[in-house]
């Protein structure tokens, strides 16, 4: 099995650090683990140290010897998935799988066709749980480059970032839209990569001819329609697959 994963705010360059507070306690008190044990320290942001326990004390205290550090360079090409808000937990559902998967950066889409509504302060708790949710997903996968989680945006401001990726991709499964099947497409070899993923009630035609003026084009993912919390996941798996970096 490979090591815990643990976040730390800075990296230590070693030999000797004490992982405490709420990462701590996880690590005495929940993984129970004990002296000659490894362990990864991660700062999320491709930082990374290797690290034996040396003691746990208390419920929240562990010391480690630094044995490796070293930082993970940013993947290329760059897949970030804008997801249109899911009912329920499903959103939580879409980042957890999605971050397992792979994917670099996560962007909440206020679609026209959203039933759920971000405003206000319901609006910052669905963020923050979204954000959490990588985070902690990204622990679970042994990942020590966690995926951004931005600022909900709207249908303007997804198309001014699809206007600057590499490849501009709008999930769609309407029969009567042309589209071409993203497990052929031509990727490219670095950049960036923006997959739009549409809400339940689909990509709206105002939406669609929207991206298309900026060169985002439709494409599928196969005979079955994949449902909004699902489709992010399956389209990574694609492009990570196909680009090389699961390789």
């Amino acid at each position: 099995m490979t090591a815990p994963v643990f976040v730390v705010e800075q990296v230590p360059a070693g030999p000797g650090f004490v992982l405490d507070g709420p990462e701590g306690r996880h690590a005495v008190s929940v993984k129970r683990l004990e002296p000659g044990e490894a362990v990864v320290l991660t700062d999320g942001r491709g930082g990374w140290a290797e690290a034996v326990v040396a003691s746990a004390e208390g419920k929240d205290r562990l010391t480690v010897t630094v044995t490796a550090t070293g930082t993970e360079p940013a993947p290329a090409p760059r897949i970030t998935v804008v997801q249109a808000l899911p009912k329920g937990d499903r959103g939580e559902l879409a980042v957890e799988t999605m971050t397992e998967t792979g994917v670099d950066a996560i962007v909440p889409w206020q679609a026209s066709r959203c039933i759920t509504q971000w405003r206000g302060d319901r609006g910052a708790k669905s963020l923050a749980k979204w954000r959490s949710t990588a985070r902690e997903a990204g622990k679970q996968s042994r990942r020590v480059r966690f995926p951004e989680v931005g600022e909900a945006l709207s249908t303007k401001q997804v198309a001014a970032l699809l206007a600057g990726a590499d490849l501009a991709v709008v999930l769609h499964e309407d029969r009567d839209t042309p589209s071409q099947a993203l497990a052929v497409a031509e990727l490219p070899a670095s950049g960036s990569i923006v997959v739009v993923v549409g809400p339940e009630g689909g990509v709206s035609p105002e939406e669609l001819e929207l991206f298309a003026s900026v060169g985002a084009a439709p494409y599928r993912l196969g005979r079955s329609v994949l449902r909004t919390s699902t489709a992010g996941t399956a389209a990574v798996a694609v492009l990570l697959a196909r680009t090389g970096r699961w390789s």
